[in-house]
């Protein structure tokens, strides 16, 4: 009896290692282009929910679904409300699984039958090429899947007349809502609601329970996903935690208007489906209640949001909001992240700057002070250094390389902003206050760009003008200290503002060069070698 015991275990694991085989090759093989089909696709709460569930059953991952639609919330891309018809729908997606194994695993049996194609799978695998290892990635675990369900059938069976559905909690309310709780506990042990609903399906197969029992217990599974949910959303920012509460709730809700379902499907559906066909009926069940869930939900999906939005409200700087570490097993989703949060921080230093110059800031422009500004720095490199970019991902990659060098230069400007003694100097003159203008309506133009690379060109010829007016004036200023017509205090104060204006030209220059780079990553990129000179010569 043990072995048939370890049989059990060992099919739910091959299952579970199979399923996350499968997920992983389809992601792999689907690519970018489930973020594209989400982002197309993906104008209401209804459409979100009709993507949402396709995607999820052609990648079969309701989390790679719900963190794409995190990450593109968190980039602006579509509003909190779209993304929860995502999360809905991916739910139904997930229910394609119960189906492949009632209908192919237990139907026709092809646990041998896949053999080959395990053997094919890791012949890909072993090509090498990206494309070809994900696609045998996905055959290997395939195959996996029904051969796990063939170790949780044979084990299962020999409890036929063993164990029975009278040795579980009785067909009462009572009894269903322990049936509840043991699924749960199941899903949260295993993290992976397929699995509890294939060992189901089996037990229903070989008699130990009925189906009553089944339903409640995979009534139970789907609520047990709220805890993974909620695992998600530990460390996670408020997308990921708004996400985690909104997918809680509404299991929740869905999980008792299924329990409130059970009776009445009990009685009416099943004797029309007939005994025989158990299994097909608990999978129709699944999907019927998670079906009329989403269906439910969709016509209030507006104020649901705004309640999630309210009980979870936002909190840090808004400069850094979007930095969702749920979205950092997405790389290409956070490098996006990233460089739009490294453009927010732009505009706030040059504004910063512009406000320190004595310039009017724009009437929509929102003031932070230099220690809100480190602070939502430091926080950007630290998410910066926590994205892993996969091989082969040239572009991403320079294009996190150029963002690391913008926030560089954005640091150094920064520290160039609380230099208020040079500062106060460039109004001490007429030649320092014209230059000061200069060096305003620069950081102005940084900070919105109307053309990017006219910008930097500008910028350029301001940085190259600034390198000329600290040289050429530096004798007369000298001169003039030698003969006593300023004092030596005045002509080391107005040198070093002349060296604050190049050197913050320079900066502005910089930034503006690796934005440039980082959003068009195909250009070619300065040689390391060559970007080291120019920062010892120019700062």
């Amino acid at each position: 009896m043990i072995w048939n015991v370890l049989f059990a275990l060992g099919g739910v694991g091959v299952f579970l290692v199979g399923m996350l085989m499968l997920t992983e090759g389809l992601k792999g093989l689907a690519g970018d282009q489930i973020r594209s089909v989400l982002a197309r696709f993906t104008s209401t709460p209804l459409s979100g929910a009709v993507t949402g569930a396709l995607t999820t059953a052609v990648v079969q991952s309701s989390s790679a679904t719900t963190v794409t639609a995190v990450g593109f919330v968190a980039a602006g891309v579509m509003t909190f409300a779209q993304a929860l018809g995502i999360i809905f729908g991916a739910n139904i997606g997930t229910t394609l699984t119960g189906w492949m194994v009632a209908g192919l695993g237990f139907k026709l049996d092809l646990g041998q039958a896949v053999l080959p194609v395990v053997f094919l799978g890791a012949v890909l695998h072993l090509t090498g090429r990206p494309r070809l290892v994900a696609a045998g990635q996905a055959l290997a675990g395939f195959g996996l899947l029904f051969i796990g369900i063939d170790f949780l059938k044979d084990g299962l069976d020999a409890f036929q007349g063993i164990v029975t559905p009278q040795d579980f909690p009785p067909d009462t309310l009572a009894g269903r809502l322990q049936l509840l709780g043991i699924g749960l506990v199941i899903t949260v042990v295993t993290q992976s609601s397929s699995a509890g609903v294939a060992t189901a399906l089996a037990a229903l197969g070989a008699g130990a329970i009925n189906f009553p029992q089944a339903a409640a217990l995979v009534i139970g599974m789907d609520v047990g996903t709220t805890f993974t949910a909620l695992l998600a959303t530990l460390g996670g920012g408020t997308m990921a935690r708004r996400t985690g509460l909104a997918h809680v709730v509404y299991n929740l809700m869905t999980g008792a208007m299924a329990f409130a379902l059970l009776g009445p499907f009990s009685a009416f559906v099943m004797p029309l489906i007939g005994g025989g066909n158990g299994q097909i009926a608990l999978v129709a069940f699944h999907s019927l209640f998670n079906g009329l869930g989403v269906v439910l939900i969709l016509p209030v999906a507006q104020p649901f949001a705004r309640l999630i939005e309210w009980l979870v409200p936002e909190r840090g700087s808004a400069l850094t909001a979007g930095l969702d570490p749920a979205v950092l097993p997405e790389p290409p989703l956070a490098t996006r992240l990233a460089l739009d949060c490294l453009e927010r921080l732009n505009i706030a230093t040059c504004d910063h700057l512009c406000h320190r110059l004595g310039a009017e800031l724009p009437p929509d422009a929102v003031r932070h002070d230099s220690e809100e500004l480190r602070a939502a720095l430091t926080e950007l490199r630290a998410y910066l250094d926590r994205i892993i970019l996969p091989p082969g991902t040239k572009d991403q990659t320079q294009a996190l390389a150029s963002a690391f060098h913008a926030l560089d230069h954005l640091f150094r400007l920064l520290h160039r902003c609380d230099q208020a003694t040079r500062i106060i100097t460039l109004g001490k003159t007429h030649r320092l206050r014209r230059l000061r203008g200069l060096m305003a309506g620069a950081a102005a133009r940084q900070a919105r760009p109307a053309d990017r690379q006219a910008t930097e060109a500008m910028l350029d010829r301001l940085r190259t003008l600034m390198k000329d007016q600290r040289r050429a004036p530096r004798d007369r200023i000298v001169a003039a200290a030698v003969s006593g017509t300023v004092s030596d205090q005045l002509a080391l104060d107005q040198l070093d503002a002349l060296r604050w204006l190049h050197r913050t030209a320079y900066h502005l220059w910089r930034i503006r060069v690796h934005q440039n780079r980082a959003a068009a990553p195909t250009d070619p990129a300065i040689p390391p070698a060559e970007e080291a000179r120019i920062e010892v010569t120019q700062d």
